[in-house]
């Protein structure tokens, strides 16, 4: 299924719209924000909330999932285009049953769905491809979203042309361009290492570390999941580059924040898919990466053993690449809201 946009208007024809404009229902679970019913549930929700913000903030630990992140930028997207947003709204749902709903978050909200309304899924995630398989058959779940084309391909077997590609969009507002900042490290390398940890650190990390401290270039390392996300901005601020190191990413927020800081990436990007629970899904030939949405205008990509030259070659064109301009064109929100928009308001049974 390809996205439609910008808004058809025979689709526009079918939403509900409200003095704000377009009514978008929108249910997220996960570690954030709790699904719950009734004012004391989202009482308790909204308090849980704030506790979990206030403890990981004084541990400097990430805040924010990958999920909840491209919920918070698909809700953000759409209020920028004027849509009237409510997230967790079970009383607007039940008032309209032929209303879309869209789902996101972790597995768990599919058990908290409205009961009667058509779905669609996304950003999050709804299980392993082979248990997808039985809710791609449920005629309530119209659309399940996956966050690029290398996934899609991934989930095509058991979910067939329900699947839709849709990215969160980059707000280019919370992450301006850095380029003139004042610049003390050459090298930010985000470390998001997920599997064979103590193999990778030995073929991969240390050599590629000797290589810069050789090579003169400073470098920090951030890890992925142990910092919190104002020290991730301020170490785009005042580096010339990003070394980005994940085995693969579905859509890659981090490196994509980066981008949009215009900071140029330098991606390990094997192109295989290590993942050990997903890989024995995967068919021949599956064209997997690391850094999904990228081109020759947002720097360069490296395998093992390939990280010298490559580096070279990277660091010689520093100043020609320009991925600010990529996402912006590319990864930007009022693109991701209208898709999102489209496609949710096509499953509408008004």
């Amino acid at each position: 299924m390809n996205s439609i946009d910008p808004i058809d208007a025979s689709l526009a024809q079918r939403a509900i719209v409200t003095s704000k404009g377009p009514l978008v229902l929108l249910f997220y679970d996960g570690f954030e924000w709790q699904l719950r019913k009734g004012f004391a549930g989202q009482a308790y929700a909204q308090a849980r909330r704030l506790a979990r913000f206030l403890y990981r903030t004084l541990r400097r630990k990430q805040v924010r999932t990958g999920f909840y992140t491209a919920f918070v930028a698909l809700r953000g997207s759409l209020e920028k285009i004027g849509c009237d947003v409510r997230v967790n709204d079970y009383r607007m749902a039940e008032r309209y049953p032929h209303y879309p709903v869209g789902l996101a978050g972790y597995p768990t909200v599919l058990g908290k769905a409205p009961r009667s309304n058509p779905i669609i899924f996304g950003p999050g995630d709804f299980g392993m491809p082979e248990e997808s398989r039985s809710l791609a058959q449920n005629d309530q779940y119209r659309i399940l979203i996956q966050p690029s084309e290398w996934f899609c391909d991934l989930y095509r077997p058991f979910c067939g042309d329900k699947l839709l590609s849709w990215y969160a969009g980059i707000d280019t507002q919370a992450w301006p361009d850095a380029s003139r900042e004042p610049k003390t490290t050459d090298c930010l390398i985000y470390d998001k290492i997920r599997w064979d940890r103590e193999d990778m650190t030995s073929r991969l990390l240390q050599p590629m570390l000797d290589d810069l401290k050789r090579k003169g270039r400073s470098y920090e390392i951030l890890r992925y999941g142990e910092h919190a996300q104002f020290e991730f901005s301020a170490a785009l601020k005042r580096s010339r580059s990003l070394i980005f190191v994940c085995e693969h990413e579905t859509q890659g927020l981090a490196y994509q924040e980066a981008m949009a800081a215009n900071v140029p990436v330098l991606a390990w990007d094997e192109g295989r898919l290590i993942d050990p629970w997903l890989a024995p899904y995967a068919k021949p030939g599956l064209q997997v990466s690391s850094v999904p949405y990228f081109s020759d205008e947002c720097g360069m990509t490296f395998r093992i053993g390939e990280f010298e030259q490559r580096f070279d070659q990277f660091w010689s064109r520093l100043p020609d690449f320009l991925p600010r301009s990529y996402v912006g064109r590319e990864l930007n929100m009022k693109s991701s809201a209208e898709a999102y928009l489209n496609a949710y308001l096509s499953i509408s049974d008004r």
